[in-house]
């Protein structure tokens, strides 16, 4: 009898304490919703705690602080639901990801801008001689269109020759010497510094130019900065809007990870103007669970991100943010080939110096052709010539 007591208390003890945390855990470090997170909840907190009810003897006590409990967790539920209907109401997700579904080369519904070289093919080149390409998120389009143009019909994306890591992984894989050519802004200095380590020294052929942009939402009446205005947000100096004009509301300046395209070329922009550091709220990165909840690159109505103009406008094409003018000048094409934009960033092909795969030369000298600044300027960048 006294075993049997002892049994319950245990079991009633375990489930108190570890249904609780069980379900915490999963509704932080896992994603679920809709139906999914109310199954969750059900199966790790609510059903199990009433199980003790069974065998309690104290069934009415039991019963009220289980009742209050409920009480206080529908309490969050709802607060949290509320939050979230608010956060969207407010929020725009231009988080940098690209369905790279929709870019896909010899796919007949692809977005790429679709042509096939009559100057240069792969077809016949055995797969341990075709250069091994990767990129920037917002340079997929473009070295898709690439390997659609060049290399065999039956590449696939992560065949070991047409890859996407993105530009943190893309050049450590450069620096690596394990893929040929990274197309995309020019690396940060920890990068470079890795490729030190690994005895690899980059070589930049310039493809194409981009503007390098910032975005607010579309609400806000800024519509134009300064350079120094730009610094002065970065660097922590201006934390209002009616300090340039706009609403009397606190700045909320977003930054990406560091050795992101987009971070390192904001690096550049600012030279020896020393950036402030960012909050968990204001650096996105690639964190998981409830970091990643908290810290998705959203631009709120007061805030301010920064991004590539054909990611913002050619991929996000989000209409509740507006790119805003740099010194009264927009990040037109027009004003990109002029120069007038005062931020350009240039693209690049990226590749290592003392790569015996001869085809490397010869695609990056494609890239340079009619062919390849057709694909450049028809998916949206500004080409060289």
């Amino acid at each position: 009898m006294e075993k049997s007591k002892n049994v319950k208390i245990i079991l009633t003890v375990i489930l108190v304490i570890i249904c609780p945390y069980a379900s915490l855990i999963m509704w932080l470090f896992f994603s679920f919703s809709g139906f999914g997170k109310i199954t969750v909840l059900l199966g790790l907190l609510v059903i199990p705690l009433a199980i003790p009810l069974i065998w309690i003897k104290k069934k009415k006590a039991y019963a009220i602080g289980y009742g209050a409990f409920l009480v206080c967790f529908a309490a969050f539920v709802v607060t949290k639901i509320g939050i979230n209907i608010y956060n969207e109401s407010i929020t725009i997700d231009v988080a940098p990801s690209i369905n790279v579904n929709e870019y896909l080369p010899f796919k007949e519904d692809s977005k790429i801008v679709k042509l096939r070289s009559e100057s240069l093919d792969f077809e016949n080149v055995p797969a341990e001689q075709l250069p091994i390409i990767d990129g920037a998120a917002a340079a997929f389009p473009v070295y898709s269109a690439f390997v659609n143009a060049v290399y065999p019909d039956t590449t696939e994306l992560y065949d070991g020759v047409f890859e996407y890591n993105n530009t943190p992984g893309g050049y450590r894989l450069l620096a690596k010497k394990e893929i040929d050519i990274f197309i995309g802004a020019a690396p940060s200095e920890g990068q470079i510094a890795f490729a030190k380590e690994n005895d690899t020294v980059f070589e930049y052929t310039q493809i194409g130019y981009e503007a390098f942009v910032f975005f607010v939402h579309k609400d806000n009446p800024i519509d134009s900065l300064t350079v120094e205005q730009i610094k002065g947000i970065y660097s922590g100096q201006i934390t209002n809007w009616s300090q340039v004009g706009g609403k009397n509301e606190k700045i909320v300046a977003f930054q990406r990870n560091e050795g992101s395209g987009s971070q390192s070329m904001l690096v550049r922009f600012m030279g020896d103007t020393p950036i402030m550091e960012p909050t968990m709220q204001t650096s996105v990165g690639d964190m998981g669970g409830i970091i990643e909840e908290v810290a998705d690159y959203k631009n709120k109505s007061n805030s301010m991100g920064f991004s590539f103009r054909f990611y913002v406008e050619g991929i996000i094409k989000n209409p509740d943010i507006k790119m805003i003018a740099i010194d009264g000048v927009a990040p037109t094409k027009e004003n990109i080939q002029s120069g007038a934009y005062p931020i350009i960033a240039p693209v690049y092909a990226v590749t290592y110096e003392g790569n015996p795969n001869e085809n490397v030369q010869k695609l990056i000298d494609w890239m340079l052709s009619d062919e390849g600044q057709y694909i450049i300027e028809q998916t949206g960048y500004v080409g060289i010539s």
